[in-house]
């Protein structure tokens, strides 16, 4: 079956186009049908970031939720993981965030959690989808079933509690200037919070939405001014979430990036030297640098490569026993604490790394020499370009100058019509002209 509705992350796209109060409805509805089960009060909590449309989104989903006998509680903005944890730890039915993660302010999307606190299956947003194209009118509340909503309190200062709770009980981080990068997002008040209570020096940016400026020109995917405020600063580093806080990226004290490998290295060293891994390796996704992987066998340890996706790493991790995943953007999944990527959570194991050795985090972060990694793309508007007899001689071609040591990674987008080409190895020469090779035949191939 084609998905019309869901993507790889929930329904996502321009709000008040794609995202419409109809459609939103619709989805309160569907969804509240297929997890109205029993004969209990049941409930939904609904969470957003700091996006203007997320209003409209937000009491559009009330209307669908109690039109079908569901309660709603609303929290206001709040980082996804936090949705999650409160949906599991509040015994709701379902938990539903109003988000489009890292995307400009006017996108928009809705992520959906079963009462386990993970997102949903494919086979569960397949029967919403089903339910999203047919006539729900005859399964609707009677008048005096009707749900309720109101707002609760509280919600942002059990989130603090929470991602305190993650670190171990000898730590605090008095000592350490921390600037906190917020995206004018989900996390604009418990991020700086609970660094605060912690101990830390805290600087904020990013903290000031307007519904507006989410994500624009700062957060985990633009980094200048979080590079530039820790060199102002003297910090010893920098924290850069993004819209809904569920990725991460970080930047030592010379103004330096961290990215979501180095992160996983680090994380996954600690808890290996802890004995707090459940299994000897970390999953990560088939974009993760080699550097990581080379890095992570020397110590021991295994790396479990899954598409792209962090939906992907934690279906592997789950199926397999792993505590420990994520991808090279910053989607840091910590099964002990959180059923999704918590950026904030990930960032304090960091912090609490950096602590315990009383090195600089340009030591104590920088596990590792990235391989080079070239990453192009060529878009096409018909036919299926990579398999064309050309394009699949360039690849063989290429793949033999990388050689065993080096990779190959030619893939379709899932979102658009383009093709994604990355190779990377020891020489960066090399690297490029065999991506290079790949690339002109895919381009013949596809005008």
């Amino acid at each position: 079956m084609v998905r019309r509705y869901f993507g790889t992350d929930g329904i996502r796209g321009l709000a008040n186009k794609v995202i419409t109060p109809e459609l939103a409805l619709k989805v309160g509805q569907a969804a509240g049908l297929i997890f109205r089960n029993g004969e209990h009060r049941h409930r939904v909590l609904i969470g957003k970031d700091t996006r203007l449309s997320g209003y409209m989104i937000e009491t559009a989903l009330v209307a669908g939720f109690t039109s079908v006998g569901m309660d709603v509680l609303l929290t206001g903005p709040i980082p996804t993981p936090g949705v999650g944890m409160l949906t599991r730890s509040m015994r709701a039915d379902l938990g539903v965030m109003i988000s489009a993660s890292h995307n400009p302010y006017d996108d928009n999307g809705i992520k959906l959690f079963g009462p386990d606190g993970y997102k949903l299956s494919d086979e569960v947003e397949r029967r919403i989808e089903e339910l999203l194209d047919s006539n729900l009118a005859s399964q609707l509340a009677k008048s005096d079933d009707l749900g309720r909503a109101k707002r609760i309190d509280g919600v942002q200062d059990r989130y603090i509690e929470f991602a305190k709770r993650t670190l171990p009980r000898d730590i605090d981080l008095s000592g350490l200037r921390v600037v906190i990068d917020c995206a004018n997002g989900a996390a604009y008040k418990v991020a700086p919070g609970a660094l605060w209570e912690l101990g830390a020096d805290v600087v904020e940016i990013g903290v000031e939405p307007d519904g507006f400026n989410i994500n624009k020109d700062c957060g985990s995917t633009s980094l200048n001014t979080l590079v530039h405020k820790v060199r102002e600063m003297r910090a010893d580093i920098g924290i850069a979430l993004d819209g809904d806080a569920d990725r991460v990226m970080l930047v030592d004290e010379r103004g330096h990036i961290v990215d979501g490998d180095q992160l996983l290295a680090v994380i996954a060293e600690s808890w290996k030297e802890d004995g707090r891994l459940t299994k000897n390796g970390v999953v990560a996704t088939v974009m993760s640098n080699l550097g990581l992987e080379r890095y992570l066998g020397g110590i021991g340890l295994e790396l479990k490569r899954t598409p792209v996706g962090d939906r992907y790493v934690l279906e592997r991790m789950r199926a397999e026993g792993y505590n420990v995943g994520g991808e090279q953007s910053g989607h840091i999944i910590l099964s002990d604490y959180s059923t999704t990527g918590d950026g904030f959570v990930a960032a304090l194991q960091a912090l609490a790394v950096v602590k315990r050795s009383g090195k600089p985090v340009s030591e104590v972060c920088h596990r590792f020499e990235p391989l080079p990694q070239i990453l192009k793309n060529v878009r096409y508007k018909t036919g299926k370009p990579m398999e064309s007899a050309s394009v699949t001689a360039a690849i063989a071609s290429a793949e033999q100058k990388l050689g065993r040591g080096g990779r190959l990674l030619v893939r379709p987008s899932g979102t658009e019509p383009v093709i994604r080409v990355m190779g990377e190895g020891d020489d960066k020469a090399v690297v490029e002209a065999a991506v290079d090779d790949v690339i002109d035949a895919l381009t013949k191939a596809a005008a």
